[in-house]
């Protein structure tokens, strides 16, 4: 395992010189220099303390089993396990965690999805010193913490009905140009049963067409071109 990427420290300051409490940080990300800036400015802040790094997934959930941060700043996307299965995993096991994800991407469904699956913020890797230490310090206190926009997006993508698995893997052949019967044979149905799948869809994301429909997916976030 990457030395760099495991460091810190297994005991942890309680308080700091004027008695208050120190917030201990776990940084998971998978950029070094990203994670050096972090552990720079938030070393730097009176009342904070970073504990430890991870620079993938699986790194992160264990380094949360063994250090149990008070918040853990987490990116988005890493190897071996994505930000969304971190958290997953993490609330499995400890329901009390306090995540707060730290990303470049803003994606509806990724941030509804994150949310959903139990972190409490959500901010940008642009965001000032200041903001993120205020964001850090909601996330620690309990409290849910999103940027307007990023609360728009949450509330847009709730609103909207959830698509099946199923609807979902059609629309990502559909976005890779495939036609209704060529989905019907990969999966062993009718074209009749492709196109129903397609309808509800539509009607679900209300839109006109399939060319809206691939769009719409594709700049939300629940179809990933990248993934395909």
């Amino acid at each position: 395992m990457n030395r760099e990427a495991m460091t810190g420290h297994m005991k942890a300051r309680t308080s700091n010189s004027t008695g208050v409490r120190t917030i201990r940080v776990l940084i998971a990300d998978d950029h070094l220099v990203y994670r050096i800036g972090i552990r720079n400015l938030i070393g730097s802040e009176p009342g904070f303390e970073v504990i430890g790094e991870a620079a993938d997934g699986n790194q992160a959930l264990d380094l949360y089993r063994k250090l149990k941060p008070d918040v853990l700043l987490l990116d988005l996307r890493m190897p071996h396990k994505s930000g969304i299965e971190v958290v997953r995993a993490v609330r499995e096991e400890f329901r009390d965690a306090h995540i707060l994800i730290v990303t470049s991407y803003q994606t509806e469904e990724e941030i509804f999805q994150v949310l959903q699956a139990g972190a409490l913020g959500y901010v940008i890797k642009d965001v000032g010193r200041e903001m993120l230490v205020q964001a850090i310090r909601a996330i620690h206190a309990g409290n849910r913490w999103l940027a307007p926009a990023i609360r728009k997006q949450f509330d847009d993508r709730a609103l909207r009905q959830q698509l099946t698995a199923r609807e979902v893997e059609v629309l990502k052949l559909l976005a890779r140009g495939l036609t209704n019967r060529e989905i019907a044979n990969v999966y062993g149905i009718s074209a009749s049963t492709v196109k129903n799948h397609l309808n509800s869809v539509m009607a679900k994301l209300e839109v006109a067409d399939r060319t809206e429909a691939v769009s719409f997916c594709l700049s939300r976030g629940i179809v990933n071109l990248d993934d395909m």
